[in-house]
């Protein structure tokens, strides 16, 4: 499709709904879950002329059917952590290309040159199981940062303490990129007092330890890495692009991203800024798959378009979502 090289070049808001609005058109018609799915809605595409009128796909039919827009061999499959028993999404991605370019631009986007960083990834959970994107992404941003220091870590607490301590102390640049739980086995291993090191959560407890509120669990691992703010990253199995947040949880969104905020008793209505809702993303680097989807997670969006997550539905909460998903 020909608006490829635009999304990453998009500067204003008028741009991006703009190539929102031609990549939903192309996606009616090149998507045939997407197709069938706004027809059941009985959208009149001609008359869509805003964000707030896209239908957006409920993210379980990434579980169900395959969500493409392209007739391309798939050339990565993308599948999310399930416990034993549920079904997982699958993500066909027919561009990896796509994929990567999102994630290297929206990375420097936020934190500059990925060769001024070392980067340890402890991810076990993820590193237990194939198909995941974040290990995808976090492997090519390890070989990127051209530094023999960057790495995984499983379970080799030692090792990774002894490096981190040693790294951060000689004022080298680290991002420690890391599962919720497995942060926390860390620091209550071995307290630090990191200087030069970005502690970067991908939350997610995986059934390891009982969930916590934010505030908490982020007061935790500043006293346990010694720092002043904890960092997330905010993806998923259905996406190829990331918000980040700074601290505070408060997320950005790259410039081809963004968030709308729906109503959670009419999944078709918005709430006004700074009131919690349903997370919909547009993901225009989505362009072969979907690029517009309803998840299942809560959140607000502040005014300046940055937005925070609060927490998920529980599935009796999903309404208005389960349109088609059978």
């Amino acid at each position: 499709m020909n608006t490829i090289p635009d999304i990453f070049t998009i500067s204003n808001q008028k741009q991006f709904e703009k190539i929102a609005l031609k990549v939903f058109r192309f996606q009616y018609e090149n998507n045939m879950v997407y197709r069938e799915f706004c027809d059941f809605l009985k959208t009149n595409v001609q008359k869509v002329k805003s964000l707030e009128q896209i239908p957006f796909l409920p993210i379980q039919f990434f579980k169900s059917h395959k969500v493409v827009s392209s007739t391309n061999l798939t050339e990565e499959t993308f599948t999310s952590s399930g416990t034993t028993g549920i079904s997982t999404s699958k993500h066909f991605v027919t561009d990896i290309s796509l994929y990567e370019e999102s994630y290297r631009k929206g990375f420097s986007q936020f934190y500059g040159n990925i060769e001024d960083y070392v980067v340890l990834a402890l991810l076990p959970s993820y590193l237990e199981r194939e198909g995941s994107s974040l290990i995808y992404m976090v492997e090519d941003l390890i070989q990127m940062t051209q530094n023999p220091e960057s790495g995984f870590y499983l379970h080799n607490h030692g090792e990774l303490i002894k490096k981190l301590t040693g790294i951060d102390q000689s004022g080298q640049n680290v991002i420690l990129i890391g599962v919720t739980y497995a942060l926390l086995d860390l620091i209550e291993n071995h307290p630090f007092q990191l200087q030069n090191t970005i502690i970067m959560e991908t939350g997610g407890m995986k059934g390891q330890r009982k969930e916590m509120i934010r505030e908490e669990l982020h007061e935790q691992l500043c006293q346990g890495f010694g720092v002043t703010a904890i960092h997330s990253e905010y993806g998923m199995t259905e996406l190829l692009s990331q918000a980040y947040s700074l601290g505070n949880g408060v997320f950005e969104c790259p410039s081809w991203m963004q968030i709308l905020v729906r109503d959670t008793e009419d999944a078709l209505a918005y709430v006004t800024e700074e009131k919690t809702g349903g997370i919909n993303v547009i993901d225009l680097a989505n362009i072969n798959s979907c690029s517009f989807i309803a998840t299942q997670d809560l959140g607000k969006r502040n005014p300046n378009g940055t937005f925070e997550v609060l927490g998920r539905f529980d599935n009796s909460d999903i309404r208005g979502c389960n349109l088609m998903v059978i």
